[in-house]
């Protein structure tokens, strides 16, 4: 019994210092607890992003002054027009009958005009010869005036009335294409206080524009003459080009969010560009050839107990910041500045880094943030 006891005994011991042996020998590497990148030399571009509609950049509305039925339709959409072409035609039987009663008007008024002025010349004869009084002399002159100037009225309302009836022929103001139509036959337009749309037509659809919404936090790094590279949702894979032509200084605020609106000219030949398209611009700000890149994601991490130096007041510089390079199985602070970034990388313009650094992205290990200092665990820290 005791013999089977040792032996018992022995075989926990040898598994124990089997055990023992493995742990010592498959110690994790110190530095397996961080995740890391090479700090490189390369190529990159500086950019914004916005979104913005597509529009020709010269649309007019064509609308009317009067009101009337439409009698009338030679345009459709797409239709091809030129200036003074005939897109429509109102109703004009009633202001061709206003336009009769103002001329029979005129002539009523003239032939009253007509018998005061001699009423008025017999009368002078008269009041020279004494057989009437000044009173009744200037009555009748007083009369012959205001028969005048009724007829200088009626003439007048004869012009309005033949303008209203000119009115209900609409014409193509411009040359372009027709892109919006509003009405169609027999509708009734009613033109009162505002003036009814009934035509919208783009000049020219081998040139348009993007109206793009810029954030407030962007808006600083978009200029005039600035060059645009944009897609849309309708040509997978086709990359567009423009240029800012504008920045407008009215800003639009929804839900606290701040945009400015940027106009980006766009060429247009082959006419794949459609009015109302969504366009995805991306706005290049400047080019860096063969310069130091970093990581982005190394510029925000921070060792769990990492303690940031207190900043002199003035000296605050968002674009010096604090990352860490792994030396041996220790993470490093470096202090560097940057200038510009992309979706992957940083520009360093100064600062104690080389290529080939293992900069810190994150960490590997789940006890990471239990560590008692920068090493990862087990490692006993590294606080100063």
């Amino acid at each position: 019994m005791k013999r089977r006891t040792w032996i018992i005994l022995a075989v926990i011991a040898l598994g124990i210092a089997a055990f023992a042996g493995w742990k010592y020998t498959h110690r994790p590497d110190p530095a397996a607890a961080y995740k890391t990148a090479a700090v490189t030399r390369g190529d990159l571009t500086e950019s914004i992003t916005a979104n913005g509609v597509i529009n020709p950049v010269r649309v007019v509305s064509v609308g009317t002054q009067v009101s009337g039925t439409v009698q009338k339709l030679t345009v459709d959409f797409n239709d091809k027009v030129t200036a003074g072409q005939l897109l429509l035609e109102l109703d004009p039987s009633v202001y061709a009958a206003r336009l009769a009663a103002s001329e029979a008007a005129l002539a009523n008024i003239r032939a009253t005009q007509a018998l005061q002025t001699a009423n008025a010349g017999r009368a002078a004869q008269l009041f020279k010869q004494q057989y009437i009084s000044r009173q009744d002399y200037e009555t009748s002159l007083q009369a012959a005036k205001s028969a005048t100037a009724q007829v200088a009225a009626a003439e007048a309302q004869i012009k309005q009335d033949r303008s209203n009836l000119g009115y209900t022929v609409i014409r193509s103001p411009v040359s372009g294409v027709v892109i919006s139509r509003l009405v169609d036959i027999g509708q009734t337009v009613a033109a009162s206080f505002n003036t009814p749309t009934l035509f919208t037509i783009a000049r020219d659809l081998t040139k348009m524009q993007i109206e793009a919404a810029v954030a407030e936090a962007d808006v600083a790094k978009v200029r005039v003459g600035q060059r645009v590279t944009f897609s849309v949702d309708a040509y997978a894979g086709r990359t567009f080009e423009g240029f800012v032509h504008q920045v407008r200084l009215n800003p639009t605020s929804q839900q606290n969010v701040v945009t400015y609106t940027v106009i980006v000219e766009v060429a247009n030949p082959d006419g794949a560009l459609l009015p109302g398209m969504t366009a995805n611009a991306s706005f290049l700000v400047s080019e860096h050839k063969n310069v130091l890149l970093i990581p982005n994601a190394a510029l925000s991490y921070k060792p769990t107990d990492y303690i940031p130096p207190k900043r002199v007041r003035g000296s605050f510089d968002a674009n010096t910041v604090t990352v860490f390079v792994l030396k041996g199985s220790t993470p490093e602070a470096r202090r560097i500045k940057i200038a510009g970034s992309d979706a992957d990388s940083s520009l360093v313009i100064s600062g104690q880094l080389a290529i080939g650094d293992r900069a810190i992205t994150g960490d590997t290990l789940k006890d990471a943030k239990k560590s008692g200092g920068f090493g990862p665990p087990g490692t006993g820290g590294n606080k100063k």
